[in-house]
């Protein structure tokens, strides 16, 4: 336990503090240490009636000086709070242009699941060791070192020293923690399981991430010979097809229509390269912006993808993980189906899924049961109904929504190492392809021109 406490004394410690010893070091602390402590004003202690951003400059004990920012009611709450952390305040500025333009929510992003699995682990590990959570808060704090992450945990220590409860702390953040945590640290704070939802939140979205990167893996090896051989064919078309071109037209050969058709092509790209380039870039933006915006629209292209050959599966072996993974932990967290059905609703981002979920919600709501919204559904794999079905009946829905998330987890990951032996020789035949048509092009006059010879 000793040894333990002096772990935690040394993550206390500031960042670069043991880098003193150097006369330069110590110069430079010392003229910190020689900056005025700020004095406040009875207009500091003004309230707003809604947080604002503050940007403050302090000193620690060891004479560092540091900058943050912190949203808040007051400059008096921002000073209260930096002073119970054992800093010297010297600066509390309100962010005038940032607060007149209302971006304190806009530009909060969701965290990554990666950085939300370390961070629901550390919490947890810190928690179970006996630390409080405002102090197993500010270690991560001091462990950070983006300055943004340490902003955030910032403030979350500074609404908690306000009174107020873990899951509205994090709601307050914005867009940056996901709705589905806050509602399981909400249920956590009823039950005081706290660690338990942790470990498990931290467990489901190390799966989350995981899941996302083999899609990204298998996905990767195509796109990349994809742009390649984009890239070569337009450089063929650009470059060297004209030349060739120049030779036929000197000699008076009549070229085949294959060539004729790659002449045209390399002429075209030759007089409106950039205009294809801008071309594109905007079809692509536009789309994801109707993507993110339009429902119809998102709806159509969720479709249609949930019904290529190949992908098709893979897309909905990862709805059908998130929905009964995150399905099961609601359920066995004890919070009421009705409102799981809700959750579920909003976290995922599948229109097809919504649907479905809506539907089951309209079922709950007669009296019915769950299982009945995806009975025969395409979108839901018989497997997974004869689960959910079971589990009503038996009064194990949690249980076997998680056996289900196991089931197709593994399921996807073999799908996914299939899709990537088969990527190869399709990705050679594609490349064989482009390449026997150019070559084609440029070779079959040759032929015509070696019969006229002889």
């Amino acid at each position: 336990m000793g040894s333990f406490k002096k772990i935690i004394q040394a993550l206390n410690q500031p960042i670069g503090g043991s880098k003193g010893n150097g006369k330069a070091s110590k110069a430079k602390r010392e003229k910190n240490l020689k900056l005025k402590v700020m004095e406040l004003t009875p207009q500091d202690a003004i309230k707003n009636t809604k947080n604002i951003r503050y940007r403050y400059k302090v000193r620690d004990k060891q004479g560092n000086i540091s900058d943050g920012k912190l949203d808040a009611l007051s400059k008096l709450d921002v000073h209260s709070f930096l002073m119970n952390q054992g800093y010297d305040v010297l600066t509390i500025e309100e962010d005038e242009l940032f607060n007149k333009l209302g971006l304190v929510q806009l530009t909060t992003r969701q965290m990554k699941d990666k950085d939300l699995n370390f961070f629901l682990t550390q919490l947890s590990t810190y928690i179970k060791a006996g630390i409080p959570l405002i102090d197993s808060i500010n270690i991560l704090s001091k462990q950070a070192r983006n300055k943004k992450t340490r902003n955030l945990y910032n403030r979350l220590v500074f609404e908690l020293t306000t009174g107020e409860t873990f899951s509205e702390a994090l709601n307050k953040q914005g867009a940056v923690f996901p709705k589905l945590l806050i509602n399981m640290i909400k249920t956590s704070e009823l039950t005081g399981n706290l660690t338990g939802v942790l470990d498990d939140m931290a467990d489901y979205y190390k799966t989350i991430d995981e899941n996302r990167k083999q899609i990204i893996s298998a996905m990767t090896y195509p796109t990349v010979i994809f742009i390649i051989a984009i890239v070569v064919l337009v450089y063929i078309v650009l470059f060297v097809v004209p030349e060739f071109t120049d030779m036929y037209a000197q000699i008076g050969s009549k070229l085949p229509p294959i060539t004729t058709m790659i002449v045209s092509l390399s002429d075209f790209l030759a007089a409106n390269l950039l205009y294809v380039i801008l071309v594109i870039i905007a079809i692509f933006t536009i789309l994801m912006i109707l993507y993110k915006n339009v429902t119809t629209f998102r709806y159509w292209t969720q479709w249609t993808l949930m019904h290529i050959p190949v992908v098709k599966n893979i897309v909905i072996y990862k709805e059908v993980i998130m929905f009964t993974k995150t399905f099961a932990s609601l359920i066995n967290y004890d919070v009421f189906i009705t409102d799981s059905m809700e959750i579920l609703g909003k976290v995922t981002s599948n229109e097809i899924y919504k649907n479905l979920i809506k539907d089951a919600v309209i079922n709950l709501s007669n009296g019915n049961g769950v299982s009945p919204a995806f009975k025969d559904n395409w979108a839901f794999p018989p497997i997974a109904y004869e689960m959910l079905l079971t589990g009503e009946r038996t009064g194990r829905l949690g249980a076997m929504m998680a056996k289900v998330a196991e089931y197709y987890n593994a399921e996807q990951k073999n799908l996914i190492t299939q899709l990537k032996s088969l990527i190869e020789p399709v990705m050679i035949i594609f490349l064989a392809v482009i390449v026997g048509i150019v070559l084609l092009a440029v070779v079959v006059p040759m032929f015509s021109m070696y019969e006229q010879i002889v």
